[in-house]
């Protein structure tokens, strides 16, 4: 078996995550004592209770995520054998990192908390939105995006064929959503964000983001792990560190790095922490490869069992 480890990104958190696996496994337990202690203050209750708006601000969601990634990450321990790759999509991939051993859960928890911070000050200095597009090519998106001329508005996330999510300025998505909508697009959804991820309106936040990277030590993975930014896999710490920077201003090209790990030998695809977004983009992404999450207790007595 060939397995690579992927983790979610922002989105996926939810009220009760982590709770029950904490309260049935010592790792995942130590897991979250531990970011509490970190960041100073109870996020392992405001992921277990709430309340839902605290939760989803982009900080604490950030680190939620992370948290509940690694706390899954250490409750399945080895049992799976050494992994050929790790991703993760955006604030995702420094979850991988940490299963990767490039960074150490502390440090990458810190790195998540300051991430968030900078991006929704970002969005405060720089108002944006994002929206979701439905039923059209990567091609076709770009295309649109590259038409619009009253704001900004680049493609963000190329999520897996035929979901592509656009962000900028208002007045940018806004005539982007009209133009994709007369293109053919089968749905145009406005997301509920705090700011235009992954756009040119995120580089005060990617410079921030620059100056706190360069405070951690970054060591060279374990094994390697597939930036969503360039599709392709990195092992050099130098090089991980410059990626991290450049996704905040970057398009998450998920679909093509799920792709680069099946056409590396993958043959399970294992999400790990809260949800199953990306096992659910592998319908489209992986076609016939196994894929299977793991975030709380039920779900690692599936894994078990097959």
């Amino acid at each position: 078996m060939s397995l690579a480890l992927l983790f979610p990104g922002q989105g996926s958190q939810y009220v009760g995550m982590a709770a029950a696996l904490a309260e049935r496994e010592a790792a995942a337990a130590k897991i979250l004592r531990t970011a509490d202690e970190i960041l100073d203050f109870p996020l392992s209750r405001l992921m277990a209770e709430g309340p839902e708006e605290e939760l989803t601000s982009t900080d604490n969601a950030q680190a939620a995520l992370l948290t509940h990634s690694v706390a899954a990450l250490r409750v399945l321990g080895d049992r799976l054998g050494r992994p050929a790759f790790a991703a993760g999509h955006s604030l995702g991939e420094l979850s991988a990192h940490v299963a990767a051993g490039t960074l150490a859960f502390e440090d990458a928890l810190r790195a998540v908390r300051v991430r968030g911070r900078l991006m929704h000050e970002a969005g405060v200095e720089r108002p944006g939105t994002m929206a979701a597009v439905l039923g059209l090519d990567d091609e076709a998106v770009a295309a649109v995006c590259d038409r619009v001329d009253e704001g900004v508005c680049v493609p963000a996330n190329y999520n897996s064929p035929g979901q592509v999510v656009v962000s900028g300025d208002v007045e940018g998505v806004s005539q982007a959503m009209e133009l994709v909508r007369e293109a053919g697009a089968k749905r145009v959804v406005r997301l509920n964000v705090s700011g235009a991820f992954h756009s040119p309106l995120m580089e005060a936040a990617a410079e921030g983001f620059r100056t706190h990277l360069e405070t951690i030590r970054f060591f060279e993975p374990d094994y390697p792990v597939v930036s969503a930014t360039t599709a392709r896999a990195v092992q050099e710490a130098e090089v991980i560190r410059e990626l991290l920077v450049a996704q905040l201003t970057s398009p998450v090209r998920w679909s093509a790095a799920v792709t680069a790990m099946v056409d590396g030998g993958v043959d399970h695809f294992l999400e790990l922490g809260s949800g199953r977004v990306l096992t659910m983009l592998n319908r489209r992404n992986a076609r016939g490869v196994r894929s299977s999450y793991a975030g709380e207790p039920d779900d690692f007595e599936r894994l078990e069992a097959r």
